[in-house]
């Protein structure tokens, strides 16, 4: 054990660290500032903020209508738009690719 938080990720009580429980300090440590003003979330810098707000409209229409997008992302094509049109929803409106 070298730092002050390793005694808290030592999961197996083995007094070391295996490298998931090093990673898992290390995100730890990541997200609460420790090594400056680091970003958690890489989403920030692949979408512009009115495609994030789209996405997350688009997501949320589909799970009210109860359909998990999970699923839906892993139906090919025809059963998607087919489960989407049994929501009540128009399978144009979302894109899955």
């Amino acid at each position: 054990m070298f730092g002050p938080l390793d005694k808290m990720f030592d999961f197996n009580h083995d007094g070391k660290l295996n490298g998931f429980e090093r990673a898992t300090e290390y995100e730890f440590m990541s997200k609460q500032g420790f090594f400056g003003d680091t970003k958690s979330d890489d989403s920030e810098d692949l979408f512009s903020s009115e495609e994030q707000d789209l996405f997350a409209d688009e997501m949320d229409e589909l799970e009210i209508a109860g359909l998990d997008t999970m699923e839906l992302s892993m139906m090919d094509e025809e059963e998607r738009r087919e489960a989407i049109e049994d929501a009540g929803l128009d399978p144009d409106d979302y894109d899955f690719d």
